[in-house]
């Protein structure tokens, strides 16, 4: 039996998924990483990790089974401080970018170089991406059932009265979640989306930016 060919969409969204490299949910949910992973693949969008083991991991793994893009993020400067410094794997990525900012500073860029994320179980350094998503007015699914931060989640949103509390999305399907946050990107980028699909390929030199050559 034929592979079903995954979608390709014509703009392309690049979409995080955040959870725990250690501990207990990574074990319990490790399933629900990877089939997160695979559905951003199946899709046609990118999946953008911290380059790290654990659930962000599984994550990469399902989506380049699946046929994706899966670029890592890493908190090294350079593959060699990236595999002996820090013991992160390569495999599993179509890309690595060496940050060279540690973890916190390597959250931070992965989620402002992300259109979503997706919390899946996890731990105080998924909170921070979290947190910096939402601070960043970014679309936040998560994975209720996966343990860990995202199951305090909901909880932290209702005690702390955050802002943007229209932002975040709950389900309990990775699929599901996946294709919910996609329809909210396809209506945040509706006015390129159409653009896109005027097949008009030189619309970006018409729109009036301040595009500048050299």
């Amino acid at each position: 039996m034929a592979t079903p060919e995954k979608k390709q969409p014509k703009l392309r969204y690049s979409i995080c998924v955040s959870g725990a490299a250690a501990g207990p949910t990574v074990k319990a949910s490790a399933d629900l990483a990877e089939r997160a992973g695979t559905a951003i693949a199946k899709e046609g969008h990118i999946l953008t990790t911290g380059a790290t083991i654990g659930l962000p991991y599984y994550a990469a793994i399902g989506a380049t089974k699946a046929g994706g893009m899966s670029i890592g993020f890493s908190p090294a400067s350079s593959l060699r401080e990236h595999l002996r410094k820090y013991r992160l794997p390569q495999e599993g990525f179509d890309f690595i970018n060496f940050t060279g900012m540690h973890y916190v500073g390597r959250d931070l860029y992965l989620i402002q170089s992300s259109d979503a994320v997706v919390t899946v179980g996890g731990r105080f350094g998924s909170l921070h991406e979290f947190t910096s998503a939402l601070e960043d007015h970014k679309p936040c699914g998560v994975l209720l059932g996966s343990g860990g931060t995202a199951d305090i989640i909901p909880e932290l949103m209702e005690r702390l009265q955050a802002p943007e509390n229209d932002m975040v999305i709950y389900d309990d399907n990775p699929e599901r979640l996946v294709n919910r946050l996609i329809a909210i990107l396809d209506k945040k980028y509706a006015d390129i989306k159409q653009q896109l699909d005027s097949q008009d390929t030189e619309w970006f030199l018409k729109t009036g930016s301040s595009n500048r050559a050299g």
